[in-house]
């Protein structure tokens, strides 16, 4: 009985909010016929089903599967969940301020946050943690989840960590004050040569744009021109970042993105700043997972004709989500429009089929040839558009179709370099290797730029990386390893850099190698950016 009262509570509040005003009027009595039907349901289920049931899951069920028939991004969260996904958003949460791996139920640092707790009281990359709070952690099966309540909480409290370092005999004991810890939406900011800088961001969050305006002012003092935008594997974040970031890029009074839904919720978002960047030449890196908020500001560089877009087709996401408390803290993610670019197109992919197919799109592309072929890219006549200075045809309906395609190098047979990937192989290789040659690295690169010449992963490193997969089940295969040996040693070089220096060196490295960043150079280093903005 008492359950059937406290669903009838629930029922009154949710009544409550039909009459709000962005609720359709004609539409109350249907709802209203519907969420009694339900709270009914779940009282008959709670009295008088043969099994007892844990009703808060069949209700969570029953939340989903409704979601789940309006599109792909309408999405409930529960309230265990909502603090944990909103934390990359929000920018920040309180913790001790270090990013961390397990390697075989070893709990291991593999860099701390400059200035955060962590590194002010000495811990560093390739510690072992044994200890949380006195509770032993070593080889119990800990996962992520339980590192992360181990380690954050609120600030001002204390943790302390027993530490096993390699070199050192006997455990070292730390006391730390946690604090609040930002989450960089920045991964890397650096010069490519004397003109040219590179951004890349992984996310668009609360903080995006201050990190974005600080790292375009620190190019800049470096002799900044030209910049390259990489936004490859951003999957999105606020709207009102992606629209800042915008601003920047745009004069004023240009129109950046509109949004559609009901007629409350119609916007529309204009340049309005003396931009950053409005001059010099502007070239976004993307590919086939940068989505929504990097289409948005992709969309709009290429629709005032501003700047060229390089590498895949888009993600395909144009719909709008706005976050909803539910009664218990949880929230449902739910979408409330459409965005579309400054010249009208909606980049949104269908979505009909189903979440399988929605998804399996990205794999489709790899299948049909459309990551190999810029011509194998399905495009409809009746969604196409002209950008607004240079009317150029662009196309709706699916992503943002690059201005420069970059096709992916069928000659690499990626399944042995996956597979390493997977049993965590090349990762803890690196560790090991940096705990016996830590101080013969730094004694003999000085710098970054002597490492980055110099350094050469061997044939015996390689070797030893191949025969540790070997040992972990992961069979050499004589077609593809040797094709992706250099990928391998790239990436190897490029975590002993992190290890050493920091992203911006990571990146350096990494890109060397990247086909999307080769030819974003080439576009500014040839007239090739010229031709197709025709200036």
């Amino acid at each position: 009985m008492k359950r059937i009262l406290q669903y009838f509570i629930a029922c009154v509040l949710i009544t409550s909010l039909l009459g709000m005003p962005s609720l359709k009027a004609q539409n109350t009595k249907k709802i209203m016929k519907q969420t009694y039907k339900f709270q009914r349901l779940i009282a008959l289920i709670d009295a008088f089903y043969v099994e007892n049931k844990d009703i808060e899951k069949i209700t969570e069920d029953g939340i989903r599967a409704m979601l789940s028939e309006l599109d792909p991004h309408s999405v409930y969260i529960s309230k265990d969940e909502v603090k944990e996904m909103n934390e990359p958003l929000v920018g920040e949460f309180s913790g001790i301020g270090i990013q961390f791996n397990i390697l075989r139920d070893t709990l291991m640092v593999v860099s701390t946050v400059s200035g955060g707790p962590s590194e002010k009281v000495g811990l560093r990359a390739g510690d072992r943690i044994t200890k949380i709070d006195g509770k032993n952690i070593a080889g119990i099966g800990f996962k992520n989840s339980d590192v992360r309540k181990g380690l954050r909480g609120d600030r001002g409290s204390k943790v302390d960590l027993e530490i096993k370092r390699p070199g050192v005999k006997s455990p070292m004991d730390f006391v730390i004050i946690r604090d609040k810890i930002p989450i960089y939406s920045i991964d890397a900011a650096y010069m490519v040569d004397k003109t040219i800088g590179y951004i890349r961001l992984s996310r668009f969050a609360a903080k995006t744009l201050e990190e974005f305006e600080a790292a375009v002012k620190k190019l800049k003092a470096q002799g900044m021109k030209d910049l390259i935008f990489d936004l490859t594997g951003n999957s999105g974040g606020y709207l009102g970042a992606a629209i800042g970031i915008s601003d920047h890029f745009l004069n004023n009074d240009k129109l950046i993105v509109y949004t559609d839904g009901l007629p409350q919720m119609r916007s529309k978002s204009y340049a309005e700043l003396n931009g950053l960047l409005e001059d010099g030449r502007l070239v976004l890196m993307v590919n086939e997972n940068s989505a929504s908020a990097s289409e948005i500001v992709s969309g709009a560089v290429q629709d005032w004709d501003r700047g060229v877009i390089v590498g895949h087709r888009t993600f395909g996401k144009g719909l709008v989500q706005r976050q909803f408390p539910l009664t218990d803290s949880s929230m449902v993610r739910l979408t409330i429009a459409h965005y579309y670019t400054p010249s009208g197109r909606c980049i949104q992919k269908p979505y009909k089929k189903g979440l399988q197919d929605y998804y399996m799109d990205v794999y489709k592309r790899y299948t049909s040839g459309e990551l190999v072929n810029k011509d194998s890219i399905k495009v409809s006549d009746s969604l196409k558009y002209k950008t607004r200075r240079l009317g150029r045809t662009v196309y709706g309906g699916g992503g943002i179709i690059p201005d420069v395609f970059v096709p992916i190098d069928t000659t690499k047979n990626y399944s042995y370099f996956n597979r390493l990937s997977a049993k965590n192989i090349i990762f803890p290789w690196v560790i090991n290797y940096i705990d016996k040659n830590r101080k013969t690295l730094q004694k003999k690169y000085k710098t970054f730029e002597s490492f980055h010449k110099n350094f050469v992963v061997t044939d015996k490193m390689f070797n030893d990386i191949v025969a540790k997969g070997e040992k972990a089940g992961v069979k050499k295969d004589k077609k593809s390893y040797p094709q992706m040996k250099g990928e391998i040693k790239n990436q190897v070089k490029a975590f002993i850099a992190r290890s050493i220096w920091d992203m911006n060196e990571t990146f350096m490295i990494l890109n060397s190698r990247n086909k999307i960043f080769k030819e974003a150079v080439k576009v500014l280093k040839t007239n090739k950016y010229d031709k197709i903005l025709k200036k």
